[in-house]
């Protein structure tokens, strides 16, 4: 018999999930179904979390139908989901409202008063290892503490959207290192929840019996609940893995678990990160999210906020399609003619921007036009992702070779834009959706460590990640034009953060 695992990966805009065959680690079937994000001016973005709990289970459905599989052949589940969204439930299980995202920047307020509260930014990046930017869940419980007292008051129990989706799959609630780093309640250097940052938090209420128990990233949370093995037609043999965090579960997606690699994901944001086997973290300004992995390890991370933002934008703008797009931005010469973007469309993150705006420089007669915006929001996502490549060159991170996964990663131009403007070189998959994919593999991992005893996921990841086709390296001449346009971009990004206002 033929078994095999399911990797889900809930995203922002969708859920996707995929069947692998533990024997080659080939995907033989995927699936995706999305939801919508609930938005206001003031920065709110929210989902709800049933939405996702109907695509996991429609794809799950989609995959095991698409297969003709028997229900003793998937062995396990690893889920991946977006990173710091508070998911607050009650005493009884029940979900008590809309789950506020990592991308919802309404609670810059929030982050404020807790930084001040552990005594400003050097105590607070002493505590948990962090900073605390507005994406993290910190904020959001402190918001709805202040906002919503009556349903804070029935607050009963804290989970992030992938501990969530194993809740509902298994009954048990619990939490690995990896996402729950992402929270700034957790440190990330002793691995356990901060007592200052809880005090901050709420120095009348002992938030602790609101968390959930804390997994080794190797075990599992625990076996299907019968109702939903019969209902997704597997057993109630198959295990559910502590999963993790989106970026954590595609670093496993890419290989990214041994010193050297990096993987930089193109996405509705972006992210550059890199494993280490040592804490790594920016005592100065917190500015690297010094993370845990869900492998055991480290994951320092940078994120931006506006990625693919800035292209769809464009595309919108001029009525363009992706291919139409990138034609133009192929035709424009690397710089495009002095246009620079700072895409911070919807705040950021890196650098700490909440309230930041998108600005163009360099406006002319004669690069106002749809081919000089298509190559400037190219450049200027990848320019945005620099930052925080070099934030990792900063504390020596060994930056060897760059790992593309997101949907920008599909686009050979902005490739071997990345590999010009970071000057490394930058690698394809064979499998693009590394976040699905790493949590397949780690379900694989956590299922054979119950058999044979903990080893590491690189048994597998080393076994079945596989590099694409495409190769991009630097091209001498461009990646110095782009060290010119970086330093202005830099210039451009210091001299209009005092103009941002909310």
């Amino acid at each position: 018999m033929t078994y095999y695992t399911i990797g889900i990966d809930s995203g922002t805009q969708s859920t996707k999930t995929v069947l692998m065959d533990v024997r080659t680690g080939r995907v033989v079937a995927d699936a995706a179904a999305s939801y919508p994000l609930y938005e206001k001016a003031d920065g709110t973005r929210e989902q709800d979390p049933a939405a996702w709990i109907a695509a996991v289970t429609s794809t799950i459905r989609a995959v095991v139908r698409a297969a003709k599989l028997q229900p003793a052949q998937v062995l396990g589940i690893g889920v991946s989901g977006q990173q710091h969204g508070f998911v607050p439930l009650d005493k009884n299980g029940t979900v008590l409202r809309r789950a506020k995202l990592w991308n919802d920047t309404s609670t810059q307020a929030q982050c404020e008063e807790l930084v001040a509260a552990m005594g400003g930014l050097p105590a607070t990046i002493a505590a948990i290892g962090n900073a605390i930017p507005p994406g993290f869940t910190i904020s959001k419980i402190r918001w709805m503490k202040e906002h919503e007292p009556a349903r804070y008051a029935k607050l009963a129990l804290i989970l992030l959207p992938h501990n969530y989706i194993n809740y509902c799959l298994t009954g048990v609630a619990a939490m690995e290192p990896g996402d729950a780093s992402g929270m700034a309640i957790y440190d990330v250097a002793r691995r356990g929840w901060s007592a200052p940052a809880l005090r901050a938090l709420d120095p009348q209420r002992d938030l602790r019996a609101c968390l959930p128990p804390l997994q080794e990233s190797h075990e599992i949370v625990g076996t299907l609940r019968p109702a939903i093995a019969r209902d997704l037609g597997l057993s109630t043999a198959c295990i559910v893995a502590t999963g993790g965090g989106d970026n954590m579960m595609a670093a496993i997606g890419t290989g990214n678990v041994r010193e050297g690699i990096v993987t930089a994901s193109l996405g509705t944001s972006g992210t550059v990160f890199a494993f280490s086997s040592k804490p790594v973290i920016d005592e100065q300004a917190g500015e690297i999210a010094a993370f845990c992995s869900s492998t055991g390890g480290w994951l320092p991370l940078l994120c931006v906020m506006n990625c693919t933002v800035a292209t769809e934008l464009v595309k919108a703008a001029f009525g363009l399609s992706t291919a139409q797009l990138t034609a133009l931005a192929k035709r424009t010469a690397a710089g495009a003619d002095g246009l620079i973007l700072l895409p911070y469309f919807r705040g950021e993150r890196n650098p700490n921007v909440p309230h930041g705006k998108g600005v163009v420089l360099g406006l002319t007669p004669l690069n106002f036009n749809p081919a000089h915006f298509s190559r400037m929001a190219m450049e200027g996502a990848v320019l945005s992702m620099k930052y925080g490549l070099e934030q990792l060159r900063a504390h020596k991170m060994p930056l060897k070779q760059i790992r593309l996964t997101g949907g920008g990663s599909k686009n050979a131009l902005w490739r071997q834009m990345c590999a010009d403007i970071f000057g490394v070189e930058c690698r394809t998959l064979q499998y693009e959706e590394s976040a699905a994919l790493g949590g397949a593999l780690q379900a694989l991992w956590a299922h054979a460590c119950v058999r044979d005893g903990l080893h590491p996921i690189s048994v597998w990841t080393d076994k079945f990640v596989k590099l694409g086709t495409a190769r991009h390296r630097p091209n001498a001449a461009a990646t110095a034009r782009y060290r010119a346009v970086y330093a202005r971009y830099t210039q451009l990004d210091h001299a209009v953060r005092p103009l941002f206002i909310a």
